[in-house]
């Protein structure tokens, strides 16, 4: 009952920061320092079992961890996380490696922490979390390239920060005293813990997409997606590979693949809207658990190590931001701006500093670093990001946008309706008299839209500039896959297809770098 409560407050808690347009994330936290500062009898026993249970600091990463991920990878695209690649990959493997070091080391030489604690802080602090950032994102209408990078990276980042946490808290002793071959032995972990993880991801998001496709029955595929999220992370962990990324890659594949194969609009809805709930209940408790937890800490003579502990953070995430992304040609400096200070910390961080066992030396040094910090994230970095969006200019150029994009959105509705009941009455079930009498009140509409629409462009000619370039970008991933299909079906060779195909990667990046430099 009194977990019920909480639930209940958290609720509360999240309905009043959307009325006022706030993240509920941030909100949550406050509101969890000022229960933890008060003494409530009401709730008092589920404060102790929040905070101080081995058996809910269990639960926190086996039930919560794969269903956090796994929500995430449902709304997600490929196409968007290819056309994104670049940027993503270089933060979630170079940027993850470059923070992790960088306070790896600093942790150890500044905050004198031993070297296993230093790196095992260093590891689960280099994991982000979007979910504070992206409300606002959305809020704002920033654009869906910088909301698709913010999420992939936090995506595969956790991953890799997981891999490292592991091998840090476990393996990392070991590894120092064995010298060189000790780095060997860890990059071949690290490896096996990557490969090992994709794969069984892999042949998950594979047989659950292929076994949606025999069924329709909506309540059986989210049992389905339940076991696979599960499924593919314990099966990853009983054979020591990354549980992590695999959930990771079996949900981006299952929502792609068996979303293309197997799932119908309603069955992706009620997926979703599921997943969505299960998630909002792990993050409402997790982001309480911040503010609950911190009272339980005792930071006397700790406000040095927390400040420098916070400097070397955000300092870090700086360094491998500008350092990573100053390799990608024509990658805008406002981005840079926002991806580093939105590089938020939260749910993972927390998950993994309260799994490590209570008899690992320097728990509570890395739990205190941990809380610290990602107090500091979600509400100094977390209230800042939006003035900070505004003062780089991300927005400038989307006047008239939102107006824009109604528009759009009424035309294809009304285009795919009219299209449904052409092919309803090619299919023989309307007459064409019924066709065309459905077809009139939608004419109609469509008419008006497209007046509308041609406004806009003579009133905004900078919406119809992009507009035309999202549309030459689009057909040149027609291009793409045609010659593709082409050297598959070994109607060209290989070499001219891949010359082909080189060609179209550069014109579109042509293209998207214009339209990065105009935002």
């Amino acid at each position: 009952m009194q977990v019920l409560i909480l639930l209940a407050l958290s609720v509360g808690v999240s309905i009043i920061a959307k009325y006022f347009k706030q993240p509920y994330s941030i909100a949550l936290v406050i509101v969890g320092l000022v229960i933890g500062l008060l003494h409530l009898p009401i709730i008092e026993e589920s404060k102790d079992f929040i905070t101080q249970s081995a058996v809910f600091q269990v639960v926190i990463l086996s039930i919560f961890l794969p269903t956090l991920l796994g929500e995430a990878t449902l709304n997600l695209p490929f196409s968007d996380l290819k056309e994104n690649k670049k940027p993503i990959f270089t933060l979630a493997f170079a940027g993850t490696f470059i923070t992790a070091l960088i306070i790896g080391f600093s942790a150890y030489f500044l905050l004198g922490l031993p070297i296993e604690v230093a790196f095992t802080f260093a590891a689960l602090i280099s994991a982000t979390d979007p979910i504070s950032v992206l409300s606002i994102f959305k809020s704002l209408g920033v654009t869906k390239k910088l909301t698709t990078i913010i999420e992939g990276e936090s995506l595969f980042n956790d991953g890799i920060a997981v891999v490292l946490f592991t091998i840090a808290s476990v393996y990392l002793l070991d590894y120092i005293d064995m010298g060189w071959a000790g780095l060997g032995s860890g990059v071949l972990l690290f490896l096996k813990f990557v490969i090992g993880g994709l794969i069984v991801g892999a042949i998950f998001g594979v047989l659950a997409s292929r076994s949606i496709k025999l069924i329709d029955n909506y309540p059986l595929e989210i049992t389905i997606s339940m076991l696979l999220f599960f499924g593919s992370f314990f099966t990853a962990e009983v054979i020591h590979v990354s549980g992590v990324i695999a959930v990771v890659v079996s949900g981006i594949i299952f929502s792609n693949y068996g979303g293309s194969i197997g799932m119908s609009p309603v069955t992706k809805l009620n997926i979703n809207n599921f997943w969505s709930v299960i998630a909002f209940i792990a993050n409402s408790i997790i982001f309480l658990m911040v503010g609950l937890e911190i009272n339980n800490i005792d930071l006397s003579g700790k406000w040095g190590m927390i400040l420098l502990g916070i400097f070397i953070v955000v300092g870090a995430r700086a360094i491998a931001v500008y350092t990573g992304l100053s390799f990608i040609k024509g990658f805008p400096m406002k981005f840079k701006h926002t991806l580093n200070w939105g590089g938020l910390k939260g749910s993972l961080s927390i998950a993994l500093a309260l799994s490590l066992p209570t008899d690992f030396d320097g728990r509570d040094e890395i739990l205190v670093l941990t809380l610290s910090f990602v107090l500091f994230s979600l509400i100094v970095q977390g209230l800042t990001i939006k003035p900070l969006i505004k003062k780089v200019g991300i927005l400038d150029n989307d006047e008239g946008i939102e107006q824009y994009e109604e528009v759009i959105a009424s035309i294809y509705r009304s285009e795919n309706a009219i299209k449904d009941w052409e092919e309803m009455r090619q299919n023989s079930f309307i007459t064409k008299a019924e066709l065309e009498e459905l077809k009139e009140d939608y004419q109609e509409k469509l008419d008006q839209y497209y007046e509308k629409l041609e406004t806009l462009y003579n009133q905004y000619p900078e919406i119809k500039k992009k507009h035309l370039r999202s549309a030459k970008r689009d057909a040149l991933y027609v291009e793409y896959q045609a010659v593709k299909e082409l050297a598959r079906r070994e109607m060209i060779s290989d070499t001219v297809g891949s010359k082909h195909m080189d060609e179209i990667i550069e014109r579109i990046e042509e293209i998207e770098t214009k339209m990065d430099q105009d935002k």
